[in-house]
């Protein structure tokens, strides 16, 4: 098969949560273990970081990417969904896996994939781990699908395990409260590994305390370790100035990421480089900042408060969930702007009407869907807006929406794409 009827067929024969939501999650890591045995456990023979948690986990990821391969670590990452290309879930030192390693590797595994039937997400993780082990990587960062417990990353044993923080997403198959998708967050802390943890609720702190001293791992808080002192935005970048709480010390960082957002990441991220340090990794001071003013550069990240145009401000955002949607609106109010337009796509499992109620009422909204059966018909999103005194126009696809924004928009208007990381992955720029 050529490169594109290797994708084609992982499309059309895999279930793919992105395109057909619950169904195509098999929730246990049986497959996931019968591939990589197939692939003679790519998965042992380099060390990892395992990322879950509902919120933040790519921002996460990719500064710990780019911190790692600054320090001069030959780094695997393994991110999801993608946003355009394929090969952006599997990278290493920032350069996606070849399409002739996915049109060998698709090959190579056929027959299995007749024979075990496993999901997209499933033959992606392998996938990874094989190109990975190829590849003779340092190190890989491995983001979550979902949840964590019950996902197919989940048969790694890492250098350190990070959970970001807990909120409501994905309730049709975490849990209906924040303490049951802790639970499943949670299944990713393993026997003496130690584990951060970014952000804590009452109801989630117990959660990780009980899993954690089950297995004898050590628990590091890391809004207990610093705090965000000061921030400014400087030429389109985030400025942050960190304080210890112990020691007062203060450190200012730089980072090509500027949504407001990244000021709760970037304490997480500091936790996780500190234990790396502890376990023998060198990372110096030099290598963290550094790395993070070029996050995008080194790794390929995309969609986190992206400026795409000026004059008008265009900008994307991939937040999609009720946390998400709330950091976007805290931004906005810290943002200067003549008038705000909204062009909004959702998926059908997502706690829309809650998201719709968050947004703000003087933006003209433009509703529009991702071209995936999971997406929501844009004409009911619009219905269900108006419900909430939302108003605007419905369009066939999210680039008829931005031209029409843009057509109507002044140089000094904000026109903001958000809603779905499937919507802002069509977006042409």
């Amino acid at each position: 098969m050529t490169y594109q009827e290797t994708i084609n067929y992982l499309y059309q024969t895999l279930p793919m949560f992105s395109k057909v939501g619950a169904t195509a999650i098999k929730k246990d890591i049986t497959n996931t273990i019968e591939l990589c045995k197939v692939l003679n456990n790519p998965h042992t023979q380099f060390k990892t970081i395992h990322i879950a948690g509902t919120n933040g986990k790519g921002s996460t990821s990719h500064m710990l990417a780019a911190i790692l391969q600054t320090a001069g670590y030959t780094t695997g990452l393994y991110t999801s969904p993608h946003l355009k290309d394929f090969r952006e879930r599997i990278k290493v030192n920032g350069k996606m896996c070849e399409k002739e390693f996915v049109v060998d590797f698709v090959e190579k595994i056929q027959p299995s994939i007749e024979k075990i039937q496993p999901s997209f997400f499933e033959i992606t993780v392998a996938m990874a781990f094989a190109y990975f082990g190829e590849q003779k990587v340092d190190i890989a960062i491995v983001e979550v699908g979902l949840g964590g417990r019950l996902d197919s990353t989940n048969i790694i044993t890492p250098e350190l395990a990070v959970i970001t923080n807990i909120g409501w997403d994905h309730m049709n198959l975490l849990g209906d409260s924040l303490d049951k998708i802790a639970f499943e967050k949670a299944g990713i802390i393993k026997q003496n590994i130690p584990v951060v943890i970014g952000e804590y609720l009452p109801e989630t702190k117990p959660i990780f305390e009980n899993k954690a001293a089950s297995v004898q791992a050590p628990i590091i808080w890391a809004q207990e370790k610093k705090w965000v002192s000061e921030w400014k935005y400087q030429h389109h970048q985030l400025v942050i100035e960190i304080a210890d709480h112990t020691t007062s010390e203060r450190e200012t960082y730089q980072l090509d990421l500027p949504g407001l957002y990244q000021t709760k990441n970037i304490l997480t991220v500091l936790a996780s480089v500190h234990q790396l340090q502890k376990k023998g990794w060198h990372i110096s001071l030099t290598n963290i900042k550094k790395a993070l003013t070029q996050v995008k550069g080194l790794t390929g990240l995309h969609g986190r408060w992206e400026l795409i145009h000026e004059h008008p401000t265009v900008i994307m955002d991939v937040g999609h969930n009720v946390d998400g949607i709330k950091l976007i609106v805290e931004q906005l109010e810290l943002t200067s702007f003549n008038h705000l337009h909204i062009i909004i796509g959702m998926v059908k499992d997502k706690d829309v009407d809650s998201v719709l109620h968050l947004l703000p009422k003087y933006a003209t909204y433009y509703f529009t869907q991702a071209h995936i059966p999971r997406a929501l018909d844009a004409k009911i999103l619009q219905q269900k807006a108006v419900d909430v005194g939302l108003n605007g126009k419905v369009f066939d696809d999210v680039n008829m929406a931005l031209h029409s924004a843009k057509s109507v928009a002044k140089k000094d208007d904000l026109i903001l794409v958000c809603g779905s990381v499937f919507l802002v992955g069509e977006v042409i720029f």
